[in-house]
């Protein structure tokens, strides 16, 4: 089938590019414009008309692209008319009256792109991280994935253990030849040198997916200390209901934010208490599991709240900023209990000290991303790969060390197909649906 998308944003705009790719795009190209294909990666200036009325839909840039030197491997043509929803409409439309010729999923260009060969699995997920990019970070990050870097490093590691697995083979098709000593030490040295370097970048914070998913931030604390009014200021905006009832929140609020270039889901929780509410019961619970599982723990209190015992206690890390609210109201006594705890003291009300909770915030974040530039994993299921090739690595050194090679070999080969699903130099059908779908129609 021959499919076709809008490939621009929605919405008016100045320009908008459809896309068609397919046995059928020369045909498409040829009939929406009654005239012979033009010249192949040059732009030129067609009327685009109704097949079927010969109405003219409007003057468009066309850019031919004949297989298989194309974004996605076969014929495709680009469309590159005005951006209003009715040419959009008029343009799909008549292309779906000709045969064969259907609307694309989502990504299903790209999924073309990598099927056919015209780029790794790897390099399809960066586009999909760059297309999604909202901050600095993440489009740093999705670029050096397209440019290669980590295909170069994971492919290196398989290439290698392919040739230790050769020379295993080698012994196990004849078994009375000895391998020569330089060999066999060459096995362990390299194999144990691979096994360190895989380690080495599984061992990485997890920053590549914080950077990608964003890094989570729960404020927590009990009832009334400001929670909703923090997230608001943060926010820039009333996202949270503001109340002087204790209680008010119940579920938990989420945000996304840039913050200082750094990508951040900020989510607002119901405040900790001792409580008969079945519905407020099970907020609480929530907000508890929010902070065990956030990356960075706000605990704001206020001077009536500063019992630091319980949930307090428990969350007061090095992975937690202690924030004390309503500074206005803070009384000697209260000022001496505080100033045993690393905290910020701010007021909302009077938007005093909130730039220093921001610097701290900040702080946590620069430090969380530093080492950033050697990041190789952006998914979970890169992670998940490479945690498997370590253990059957492992497994290989023990068996090849007792010269049961016949299983040294077995687990061998099961870690190069872990390297392997990576890049999707081997079947990976079952993961392509999830991966392509996060893209948008016309990608």
């Amino acid at each position: 089938m021959t499919i076709y998308a809008l490939s621009s944003g929605s919405g008016v705009s100045g320009i908008a590019v459809v896309r068609v790719s397919g046995k059928e795009a020369a045909d498409v190209l040829k009939q929406l414009t009654g005239d012979k294909l033009p010249t192949p990666k040059m732009a030129t200036l067609k009327k685009v008309k109704n097949i079927n009325t010969n109405e003219l839909i409007d003057e468009a840039i066309i850019i031919w692209f004949p297989g298989p030197d194309s974004y996605t491997g076969e014929d495709l043509v680009e469309f590159h008319v005005h951006g209003s929803r009715a040419v959009i409409d008029q343009l799909h439309t008549t292309i779906s009256k000709i045969k064969n010729c259907r609307l694309a999923e989502p990504g299903e260009f790209t999924r073309l792109a990598f099927q056919n060969g015209k780029i790794n699995l790897l390099k399809a997920e960066s586009i999909a991280d760059l297309i999604s990019a909202e901050t600095e970070i993440q489009r740093k990050q999705a670029i050096k994935i397209m440019t290669g870097k980590s295909s170069v490093k994971f492919n290196s590691w398989r290439d290698q253990l392919i040739k230790i697995l050769s020379h295993i083979e080698a012994k196990i098709d004849f078994p009375d030849e000895e391998l020569p000593e330089n060999i066999i030490l060459g096995i362990k040295k390299k194999s144990k040198i691979i096994l360190d370097e895989i380690k080495k970048v599984i061992d990485d914070q997890k920053i590549g997916e914080h950077i990608r998913e964003g890094f989570k931030i729960a404020i927590v604390g009990p009832t009334n200390a400001g929670k909703s009014s923090l997230l608001n200021y943060l926010s820039n905006r009333d996202v949270a209901i503001v109340s002087e009832t204790a209680g008010t929140t119940r579920d938990v609020i989420e945000i996304h934010l840039n913050l200082d270039g750094y990508p951040v889901i900020i989510s607002d929780t119901a405040g900790i208490r001792d409580s008969k509410n079945e519905i407020e019961k099970k907020g609480i619970k929530l907000a508890i599991k929010r902070a065990e599982e956030a990356d960075l723990k706000i605990i704001v209190v206020d001077p009536k709240n500063l019992d630091f015992k319980g949930f307090l206690k428990d969350f007061l890390d090095e992975n937690a900023i202690l924030v004390v609210n309503k500074s206005d109201l803070l009384d000697k006594n209260n000022n001496l209990n505080i100033k045993k705890k690393d905290h910020v003291l701010i007021s909302i009300k009077n938007k005093s000290n909130l730039d220093v909770l921001i610097f701290e915030i900040k702080k946590k974040l620069k430090n969380k991303f530093l080492s950033h530039d050697d990041i190789l994993i952006t998914r979970s299921r890169h992670r998940t790969h490479l945690e498997n090739c370590v253990t059957h690595l492992e497994n290989f050194l023990k068996k090849n060390e007792a010269e049961d090679f016949d299983k040294a070999a077995e687990d061998l080969r099961l870690a190069t197909r872990n390297l392997a699903k990576i890049v999707g130099k081997v079947d990976v059908e079952e993961i392509l649906d999830s991966i392509f779908n996060d893209f948008c129609i016309g990608k």
